[in-house]
Parts: C-alpha cells; structure tokens; sequence
C-alpha cells in the first residue's frame, strides 16, 4: 500500500500580521489556519505529516504525535531549504510527498488526493495551479505541446507573452519518492535573495526528463494568507463553504448573516433565523430552532429544541429535545432535559434541570460566591416563579414550587411549595405622592 507524506510549511515569520501570535495560529472557522492544513492532509489519506516550524515555536510541540513529526527551519532560506529541513522524515517506506503551507487554510482534501494519484499514477512531479484574470505577481505555468510541465516562470523573468498566461503557480507540489525526491538537492541558491526555491524543482525535472504534469484549483482554495485583510478573505470564503453545506439540510432565512465554526454540525430540518452565530463546539439536532441574535458556543441543542431570539448559550450546555430557550436567556454549562422552559430574560448558570421543569422570567442560578462555583439542581416539573434566586449550592425537588421574588439559601423538597421573601406590608393613605390636606 502506497504511503504519503504530508510536508507542511510553517516557519515564515508572518511580520505582515503584526501580531504577537504565530501567523499560522491566525484562525479561521475558529481553527487555526496550519490545523485546517493538517485536517485536509489527514481526511486525503495522508498517513504521516512533517511540520516545519521556525526556532522557538513552541506552539508546535502540543501537535506533535507518531504521525506528526516536527522540523526546525533555523533560517528561512526559501521554500526548497524548508521542504528539505523534513529530510529525516522521508523515509524509505514513503512513495510519495505532497507540499502544503501553513498558511493556506483553504486546501481542500479532494485536491491533495488528486496531487498524491498523479504521482502515485506514474508522474514525478504535479503542480497545483490556479487561474486569475489578475496575475501580477505569481509564477506562470509553461506547458509544452503535450500539456505538461516545462517551467514555471517567475513574473520578473517572463517575457511580455509569458506575462500573458493566466496559470499560476500555487506553490503546492506533489513529489514522487526516489530520482525526483532525490533532485530537491540540487536545487542552488541562483538568485538575488540568495534562497533556494522550491520551483526550481520543475527546472531541473525538464534537464533530467521528469514526467511533470498539473492540476488545476479554484483561485479561493490556493489564497494565501499574509495580512489581517487576506485573513478576512479567507473566512469569507470558510464561511461561504460552510453555509453551502448546512443549506443541504437546514433552512437559513438570512444564510449571508449566519456564521459557522469549523466544527458546527447541522441536523436536517433544522431552521436558523438571521444574525446567528454558532462558536466552536455546537450541534444543533434535527427539527430545532435557532432563532435571531442567537450566539452558541460548546453547545449541544437536541432535536426539536428552540433557543433564542437574543440567547446565549455556552460552557458546555446541552438542552433536551423539544427545550424552549427564549429571549435574553443566557445557559452556561447547563443540562436541560426534555420540554424545559426557560422563556425570558434568566440565567442558568452550573446547573441541571429536569424534564418538563418551568423557568419564570428573572430567574437567576447564584452559582459563584467569590471563589468557588456550585451547581444548582432543579428536579422534573419544578416551577420556579419569576425573578427568583437560586443561591447555590440548592436542590429544588421534583414537583416542587418556588413562588415568585423568592432568594433561596436552602434546599426546597419534593412537591414542596418555598417561599423567601419579605412579607407584604401595606400602609393606608400613606402614598407620598398623595397630595397633602
């Protein structure tokens, strides 16, 4: 069984960023761009990955693993120098080894599977190319008679005829093992910056009478990003995809103002009114309603449920099916079973809440004393009447009622009726605002 390679790319110092985090760990769809990187490596079939960082990237030592080996670039001297600071991963059991940048979160599993069959089909070398009506700046792809390979042409060396061509390198390349791999050595540090550039790779391939051949990629799936405002592009894009894909089976009122996490799971039949938006960790089951100004983070909506308008939800909350969250309720960590209702204006914070359970409107969960959290337990078909405080740790039984303005300090059992609050007392003709004789 063929064995691939994924060599990714990491180690360029991002200063267009300006940021005080490694541009790779930039994210997109809440994932950081080289994990995009890695995923579509590994969902191709992509058995190994070397990742080549520069010094000091400490960040990339939690993403090592039996199959991600870690590289140090020590000096960045072009792409080909970086590709061959993973030599000690191309092992002889390899067949092939696919170039991929960190920073081009965009590349599609089905697009590195067709580079790693070009060349585990027979060919020595494919190149990824891209079309653009704007191609100042990128390297050209010539082609000979047969339509394969014969050079890629930097801008600053092409011809007016050669600046004409409109396919562009990518910078993407599947390797095959053996004469080919082995040619990355002679790659020469010829040119101003004194680097050894990976496309020079096609140069010598055509000396040496390489079969290499192409594949093509929409332009959005090779972009690059380098700056804040090519970051921004680069979500479009993720975000564009993802409303695609939840479309399939949901219904986006507004899908332009729904935005996703790389990790969002849609069910069918599921409804998302506009200005939604869905953080990392977040299922929504089949049937269920999320409505306008809704934001969800690490949580799990079951079918059938409804949460919103204006609802926040987080810290690994899970509302039961046929569950009704409504506006300006926020829920972190909380379990809530089937048929909850929690209408209006509550929060429920640390807390578990039995089926069929009636949350009244101003309902607070005092789950934090300062120092410690504690949890709150309200129990099947409990009635906690409106602008109440559950000061936890307190259990509320099965059953039980807690009438309306209560503070409750204390457990409250089973089909028990709790009432904390100041008595009522009402003074006659003492208004202040009634006129005086």
């Amino acid at each position: 069984m063929a064995r691939t390679l994924a060599v990714i790319l990491a180690a360029g110092k991002g200063t267009r960023m300006r940021s005080g985090t490694p541009k790779v760990l930039h994210k997109v769809g809440g994932l950081p761009m080289v994990d995009h990187v890695l995923a579509a490596a590994k969902s191709a079939g992509v058995e190994r990955a070397a990742l080549v960082v520069g010094a000091g990237a400490s960040w990339a030592t939690d993403r090592a693993s039996d199959a991600l080996s870690l590289h140090v670039q020590t000096e960045q001297m072009g792409t080909a120098h970086a590709v061959l600071a993973a030599r000690e991963a191309f092992t002889d059991d390899i067949d092939a080894i696919v170039v991929l940048f960190g920073d081009n979160p965009l590349v599609t599993a089905a697009t590195i599977d067709r580079m790693v069959d070009r060349v585990l089909g027979g060919a020595d070398l494919a190149v990824l190319a891209f079309r653009t009506d704007a191609p100042t700046g990128y390297g050209r792809l010539l082609l000979d008679a047969n339509g394969h390979v014969r050079a890629i042409r930097e801008e600053r060396d092409a011809t007016e005829e050669e600046r004409a061509i409109t396919l562009c390198n990518s910078g993407v390349m599947a390797i095959r093992a053996g004469a080919p791999l082995d040619a990355l050595q002679a790659i020469e540090a010829n040119n101003a910056k004194g680097e050894y550039y990976l496309t020079d790779l096609v140069a010598i391939g055509a000396e040496r009478g390489f079969n290499m051949v192409w594949e093509e990629a929409p332009v959005a799936e090779v972009m690059g990003v380098n700056d804040r405002a090519q970051l921004a592009d680069a979500e479009a894009v993720f975000q564009q995809r993802a409303r695609s894909r939840a479309l399939e089976t949901a219904t986006l009122i507004a899908p332009e103002t729904v935005f996703f996490s790389h990790d969002t799971v849609v069910g069918e039949d599921v409804t998302i009114e506009p200005n939604v938006v869905f953080g990392t960790g977040v299922a929504i089951g089949d049937g269920a309603r999320i409505y306008a100004f809704t934001h969800l983070v690490d949580t799990v909506v079951s079918p059938g449920a409804a949460i919103g308008p204006f609802a926040r939800s987080r810290g690994g909350t899970n509302v039961g099916p046929g569950a009704k969250i409504g506006n300006f309720v926020e829920l972190k960590n909380a379990a809530l079973a089937t048929g909850v209702k929690i209408s209006h204006l509550s929060y429920i914070g640390d807390a578990g809440v039995g089926a069929e359970a009636n949350i009244g409107a101003g309902t607070i969960t005092c789950n934090y004393d300062g120092v410690n959290k504690h949890r709150t337990e309200i129990g099947a078909g409990a009635f906690i009447g409106s602008n109440s405080a559950l000061v936890a740790p307190v259990s509320i039984g099965e059953g039980a009622f807690v009438a309306s303005g209560s503070v409750i300090v204390e457990d409250v059992p089973a089909d028990a009726l709790a009432i904390a609050r100041g008595r009522q007392a009402t003074k006659p003709d003492r208004s202040p605002l009634k006129p005086k004789p």
